[in-house]
């Protein structure tokens, strides 16, 4: 689930850059956009790799 609201953030932040490059914002404002949207990307794709479910439920 949660790697699927990244994946929504991406979207929204990838719209939001191609929306600022073409209202003249600064170039490092809109990349800055694209950056985090790719992050944001990354960050779905390893939130759906296996792992040790067991170190999540666990006790502290």
């Amino acid at each position: 689930m949660l790697s699927l609201v990244l994946m929504a953030v991406a979207g929204l932040l990838i719209g939001g850059a191609l929306s600022l490059r073409g209202q003249d914002f600064p170039r490092w404002v809109w990349i800055a956009f694209l950056v985090l949207a790719g992050l944001s990307l990354v960050a779905a794709y390893l939130f759906t790799l296996p792992g040790d479910q067991q170190a999540l439920s666990g006790p502290l």
